[in-house]
């Protein structure tokens, strides 16, 4: 606490990266009154300044540097390099949000969690959607959701175009799913095709879960409108999630038969930006050393299902011969446009 101000100790962070991603890290960080921007590191010198100049906050030459000057760091660099920055920010004595997907594959997403076990030290990943308003103002009505669809749709950009949409897009989703249903999955059928690169563009999965949840997920970045929504059915309810606009409808059953009466509630949802709720609560997790919703068992999850689903394709392009088909394992080795690579 400080003397001064009776108030909690400002954490001290910095951004490793400063892609678009790394950018907005930084820029929320900047808000944050729990929080002090104290530097950004990137391979880039040039972006590096540019961004540590818009934020008032300095350059750090090294990731080593970081050392004594921050308390956490957000971890914004290619996917490729999360697992190599990570442990080695954990290794510093550093709490760290990496951001999604969390690793290239299960082996490294592996050595971010032992490096953080050993440590000691928090690892949040960037499942951002789980803080979009929509879903916080659903969780507490939840009661034992049957059914999903679900779609998540992009009009094409030429960012992360050597990324599969299951790793781009999808991951979200079934990050969300898995902490609905809270139930392990036990069946994956999924088909997925090359549109206008040499990944996947666009995907669906049909999911089923251990209790008999089913659901449906869309994803693409071929489309030619933005939709990001998701539905799902209880009993006598129906769910609507719009995570672009940041509400939720719930539509109740108020008289059943011929004729029969429904209810109409929009659900109370913060209104908030879901990064920096993000990264509130990653900066709380640090001060209170408790385990944050996005832990790296949460991220890990997530990425073991989007690998489900890759292999699920590509077992399916090879059966109908589709043109590109690729191996499972290069399938999954990938690295994001948006994101720059800090050594």
């Amino acid at each position: 606490m400080s003397a001064a101000a009776g108030t909690p100790k400002k954490i001290r962070v910095a951004v490793a990266g400063t892609g678009e991603f790394g950018r907005n890290h930084a820029r929320v960080y900047r808000e944050l009154e729990s929080a002090e921007l104290t530097g950004v590191c990137d391979l880039d010198a040039n972006r590096a300044a540019a961004v540590a100049a818009e934020f008032q906050t300095k350059v750090f030459a090294t990731l080593e540097e970081l050392r004594g000057h921050a308390d956490a760091v957000s971890v914004a660099v290619p996917t490729v390099a999360h697992a190599e920055v990570g442990c080695r920010m954990l290794e510093l004595g550093l709490d760290i949000l990496v951001e999604k997907p969390m690793a290239v594959n299960l082996a490294e997403a592996d050595a971010l969690l032992a490096a953080a076990k050993k440590n000691n030290r928090i690892l949040q990943v960037g499942h951002v959607e789980r803080f979009n308003p929509a879903v916080i103002a659903v969780e507490p009505i939840l009661n034992r959701p049957l059914f999903f669809e679900v779609h998540r749709l992009g009009v094409f950009t030429p960012r992360s175009l050597d990324v599969d949409v299951i790793y781009d897009l999808m991951i979200h989703d079934l990050d969300i799913l898995l902490a609905l249903v809270k139930e392990p999955v036990t069946e994956v059928k999924a088909v997925g095709i090359p549109v206008l690169t040499d990944k996947v563009d666009i995907a669906h999965a049909r999911l089923e879960f251990a209790g008999g949840a089913v659901a449906n997920v869309t994803a693409s970045r071929v489309s030619t409108e933005r939709v990001r929504k998701m539905r799902f059915f209880q009993q006598h309810e129906y769910i609507s999630l719009d995570y672009a606009r940041r509400d939720a409808l719930r539509v109740g059953v108020k008289k059943a038969g011929p004729q029969p009466e429904f209810g109409f509630e929009k659900l109370k949802a913060p209104d908030s930006e879901p990064l920096r709720t993000e990264l509130e609560a990653f900066v709380e997790a640090v001060r209170t050393r408790e385990e944050p919703r996005t832990n790296g068992a949460a991220g890990r999850a997530a990425l073991e299902l989007a690998s489900r689903v890759m292999a699920s394709i590509q077992e399916h392009a090879e059966r109908v011969n589709v043109v590109g088909a690729r191996n499972t394992a290069g399938a999954v080795a990938f690295a994001s446009h948006d994101k720059t690579t800090t050594r």
